[in-house]
């Protein structure tokens, strides 16, 4: 049976507009995205199988493309609309924060997991600040394999005096899942303290993201 055949209050798409998006289920959520099942399957069954497939909605959302193309019902199209609604969501994140100022070590909690999200790669951000610790951009400066990332001290301040920033927070993840600075970390972070200290830019703090654990060097007094 197609979903046009079901009652109107049970089919997703209407459940969604009746009840809200956090009323659905991952597969409910998963089938409004694909709209459309293939030959004996339903939009909600397609998206059953594809969910089991991958074990999670994490594993989905980290699948690359050719993973993700070798079901039936999807393919390149899908993936690029998935990947598109991503980062639609994470844009959206960070045009909010750049209108409020990043005053919490939790607000940059919040705003690091969004902009590190689904990423298997280690990557470098910097996050530049205006003087009322507004943002002004985050970029991702330097980007490595899953377990080393080679950061040039002089690239960063050239960066920050580039936007005129009053003071930087730095970021990075950990693929692995385990977010516990590592020796290297922070002989990088005293060097870059150091590096922006000599142009009178502040580094508010250090952030090391591994899925939802997030470390504060700040708060651990490790700067």
């Amino acid at each position: 049976m197609g979903i046009c055949d079901w009652p109107e209050q049970d089919r997703p798409r209407e459940r969604l507009l009746r009840d809200g998006a956090h009323a659905l289920s991952d597969t409910e959520l998963l089938a409004i995205f694909l709209r459309v099942g293939v030959a004996g399957k339903s939009a909600v069954t397609l998206a059953g199988d594809t969910l089991a497939h991958f074990g999670s909605l994490h594993r989905l959302l980290h699948a690359e493309s050719g993973e993700f193309g070798r079901l039936h019902g999807l393919g390149p199209a899908k993936y690029a609309q998935l990947q598109a609604a991503l980062e639609l969501a994470r844009r959206a994140v960070a045009e909010q924060f750049r209108r409020e100022a990043l005053c919490s070590p939790e607000a940059v909690r919040h705003y690091l997991r969004s902009q590190f999200a689904l990423q298997t790669h280690e990557s470098f951000m910097v996050l530049f600040l205006d003087v009322k610790n507004r943002l002004i951009n985050c970029e991702e400066m330097f980007r490595g394999t899953l377990t080393h990332t080679s950061v040039y001290p002089r690239e960063v301040v050239k960066a920050a005096l580039r936007r005129n920033a009053a003071g930087v927070i730095l970021a990075h993840n950990h693929p692995s899942g385990v977010a516990e600075p590592s020796e290297a970390d922070l002989r990088l972070t005293n060097a870059l303290v150091q590096a922006l200290s000599l142009v009178d830019i502040r580094v508010l703090d250090h952030f090391v993201v591994a899925g939802n654990q997030v470390h504060s060097f700040a708060e651990s007094g490790q700067l």
